[in-house]
């Protein structure tokens, strides 16, 4: 194969027994892992070289027709009811299309090194999910390419970096390639890499906030009313569960401020503001907490209601000065 004297051979890929035992194990990997917290996505890997989405290099090996195609997409998205489906590289036209309008989204394998790739996931951006992409190669790999196009592929340089990012809109980002990639590439980019990690999918940040008290015969309103922004360059395709609570001098909540805000996923738009407020009244003769000394409010961002409920820490986390180990951020008064 490529040279060599060996020759590797590939599936009929619409053949009957193929397409059973694919769909086999398509069955057998939702069975075990939609809806699995430690994944992110699944690539739907059933056709082609190297269990992508088309053929390269393997002579005889031709892709199915469409309605072949069309049809593991919808046995995919019947199996898959939570956790992200993906269509792996080569995903344009009709395909890409139905990948699309069944919530499956693109992850391109050719970034940096093949012109006008990024442009490609904006489709999946403009339906409302998140895009995905790993380099062509390793990082030193692609530091050695010499630009001709076509035949070529692009060297990668800082600037093209930071283009592709931020035209892809991207929300996931397959870095490594080979063994020591990821360590070279941070080695030679650190401060780079460290402010694009703040840019690459969702960020949000308070750029607002302020608690009011309103005192009348029968209590006393308080009500925090804050504005977030979202300055990374995709949405937050998740939900994600707002609080903010009263906390004492160590940072231990006292008691919750008003209720439980749920942002539905995919609806903070990148570069967008959003505001919120908290209410909630204390009986008159009651303490009052938001006047009381040594008194603060966090607001802490969740994946689910009931982590806020059990207590446990927030794993979404704010990008503001006054972040605790805790990861709920605690606002402070000027």
């Amino acid at each position: 194969m490529r040279g060599t004297e060996y020759h590797a051979y590939a599936p009929v890929w619409d053949d009957p027994v193929y397409i059973g035992a694919a769909k086999d194990f398509a069955k057998a990997l939702a069975e075990k892992y939609d809806g699995d917290p430690r994944i992110e996505y699944i690539d739907i890997r059933t056709f082609g070289e190297w269990g992508e989405w088309h053929t390269s290099h393997i002579l005889g090996s031709e892709m199915p027709a469409n309605s072949v195609l069309f049809d593991m997409l919808d046995y995919y998205a019947s199996l898959f009811k939570k956790t992200q489906l993906v269509l792996p590289s080569n995903g344009f036209g009709d395909v890409y299309t139905h990948a699309l309008n069944l919530g499956i989204t693109k992850r391109d394998d050719g970034f940096i090194g093949i012109p006008g790739r990024p442009d490609t996931l904006l489709r999946a951006y403009n339906a409302n999910l998140p895009t995905i992409a790993e380099n062509i190669a390793g990082y030193r790999t692609m530091l050695t390419y010499d630009d001709l196009i076509p035949g070529g592929s692009q060297k990668w340089t800082a600037e093209r970096w930071v283009d592709a990012i931020t035209t892809a809109h991207l929300t996931y980002y397959v870095l490594d390639q080979d063994n020591d990639c990821g360590y070279y590439f941070y080695k030679d980019n650190k401060a780079l890499a460290d402010s694009m990690s703040k840019v690459i999918g969702y960020n949000f940040m308070v750029t607002q906030a302020e608690l009011v008290s309103v005192a009348s015969a029968k209590d006393t309103t308080s009500t925090l009313n804050i504005t977030v922004k979202n300055t990374g360059v995709a949405p937050c395709f998740f939900d994600v569960y707002l609080a903010a609570e009263f906390v004492g001098s160590t940072g231990a909540a006292i008691a919750q401020l008003g209720k439980t805000i749920r942002i539905p996923k995919g609806s903070f738009k990148d570069g967008a503001s959003q505001q919120f407020s908290f209410g909630g009244d204390v009986p008159a003769g009651a303490a009052n907490l938001a006047t009381q000394p040594g008194v603060s409010v966090a607001l802490s961002l969740y994946e689910s209601e009931d982590a806020f409920k059990s207590g446990k820490n927030p794993t979404v986390r704010f990008d503001n000065d006054g972040l605790q180990e805790n990861n709920k951020l605690l606002l402070k008064s000027r």
